[in-house]
């Protein structure tokens, strides 16, 4: 049977991420604890982050968790091995664990490539929706470690702590994402019922000794990272849906859980993301690029790929796409986290490993607008998106090419405010002086020949200095 559904990998279901797209919450809430506040500032200028999802499902190829999930969504679907008998599929789906053996597995290669591409942070699935720990866990034999697994053998068996390890040495940023619903708990899908949809499939005000169980369950688990995996700075929390609520409350007593982690982590970001409040102290917008800067910290997560875990033969964006996005998200004040999914083996499609070392090239040149910079008005004119230094003594503008090679025009206008004030402009990775004269919307550029014709990549960035 494993072999079939092996072989059958192909034939399952290939998801595209932008069908598992969450809203936006609005009202933001300052922290109060001015460590956490301290910590924000930190992350938001560090501008650009890696995501991973990873666990058993990389085997077949398929959506995260979701196709053990009993609602009929497009992301949903199954396909190939017993597709048409939901526990028989939920039950090999499962029984992936005793054949999840990734040797290939090598957190400082992927930091190299990370940190060569210019990610400062970090944020890794610790567990997914489907239960699955990619931890040492106490709480669960469904786990990474445990011995069903064949890679709890191995020496760098704990995967979240090796990951944390590699990344902090090279003083990243560490985000821990962890779903608060788990569909592997019998304390939050009851096998006495069938599950209905996402939601614990119990009244939890009904039941309230087994929703207390789970309560204690989550509390735990994050309590082990919390403690027992070095210095994290995010605590990343996915399942919206597990939140107070009138109609089935799954309240699992958020101040309780952050004051934990935060006892053991203090100044510690809590992302509970998607339910407004205290405890999201980012807003995390998925797959999409707000239109307009935010008055609050907020970072857009979004794949790579076509999809948030390993496909086989995905189709990945282009560098020069990953670039503009980049642009866009700073020049509106936001952070950008970009997933790749590790493979079965336990490494990245290789087509990965291009496209950061793309970024990276171009980020070399140019990061000096990226990095701690804030959002300036116009914010963007056409093709131009603007950002400045904190300090507000240099302002920049990023000239996003219509091809990957960047053919300038003769003049290029600047739009920003006070350029009676200019002390000098110029062009981040060149010498070659370039004309300017202020005019009273703005600055009217002159490009030199040599800088027209195909020199650079994917964007230019100039920059303007002020008195």
């Amino acid at each position: 049977m494993k072999k079939f559904l092996v072989i059958s990998a192909f034939l399952m279901l290939k998801i595209g991420a932008q069908a598992q797209q969450h809203k936006m919450s609005v009202d933001y809430v300052v922290p109060k604890d001015s460590l956490v506040r301290e910590n924000i500032k930190e992350w938001q200028d560090v501008k650009f982050g890696l995501f991973m999802h990873w666990g058993p499902y990389s085997q077949w190829g398929v959506v995260e968790s979701w196709s053990i999930c009993p609602e009929d969504e497009d992301w949903t679907q199954r396909k190939g091995p017993f597709s048409d008998d939901y526990f028989k599929y939920k039950k090999a789906y499962e029984n992936l664990q005793t054949t999840f053996n990734p040797v290939d597995f090598n957190p400082e290669k992927w930091v190299k490539a990370a940190k060569d591409a210019g990610m400062r942070y970090v944020v890794f699935t610790t567990k997914h929706h489907d239960g699955f720990s990619m931890f040492d866990t106490k709480q669960t034999d469904y786990k990474i470690t445990d011995a069903k697994t064949p890679f709890s053998s191995n020496p760098r068996s704990n995967i979240t702590k090796e990951v944390f390890n590699a990344f902090r040495k090279e003083n990243f940023k560490i985000g821990a994402y962890f779903s608060k619903p788990d569909w592997h708990s019998e304390y939050y899908w009851w096998p006495y019922f069938p599950p209905k949809d996402r939601n614990v499939n119990y009244d939890p005000a009904k039941y309230p000794d087994r929703w207390q169980k789970f309560k204690d369950f989550t509390y735990n688990q994050i309590e082990e990272l919390a403690s027992d995996y070095g210095k994290i700075d995010i605590l990343w929390l996915d399942g919206g849906q597990v939140r107070p609520s009138k109609k089935l409350n799954q309240d699992i007593d958020m101040a309780k859980i952050a004051g934990m982690a935060r006892s053991h982590q203090p100044g510690l970001i809590v992302v509970d993301r998607t339910v407004a409040g205290e405890f999201e102290n980012y807003t995390t917008p998925e797959q999409q690029v707000p239109d307009k800067p935010l008055i609050h910290p907020w970072e857009t997560c979004m794949t790579m790929g076509n999809s948030w875990s390993y496909v086989p033969h995905d189709t990945y964006k282009p560098a020069k796409q990953l670039v503009d996005l980049l642009v866009k998200i700073v020049s509106r004040g936001g952070n950008f986290l970009l997933n790749i999914g590790p493979g079965p083996n336990g490494d990245w499609d290789p087509v990965a490993y291009e496209r950061l070392q793309d970024i990276g090239s171009w980020i070399r040149i140019n990061g000096e607008c990226i990095y701690g910079s804030k959002p300036i008005a116009p914010y963007s004119t056409k093709n131009i998106f603007y950002t400045q230094s904190k300090k507000g003594t240099e302002s920049y503008a990023v000239w996003l090419a219509e091809t990957e090679d960047v053919h300038l025009p003769e003049q290029v206008f600047i739009a920003l405010d006070g350029a009676k004030k200019i002390q000098k402009v110029s062009m981040l990775g060149t010498k070659v002086k370039i004309k300017w004269k202020a005019k009273d919307d703005g600055i009217l550029l002159t490009i030199p020949a040599a800088l027209q014709q195909g020199k650079f990549k994917y964007a230019v960035t100039f920059k303007v200095e002020h008195k």
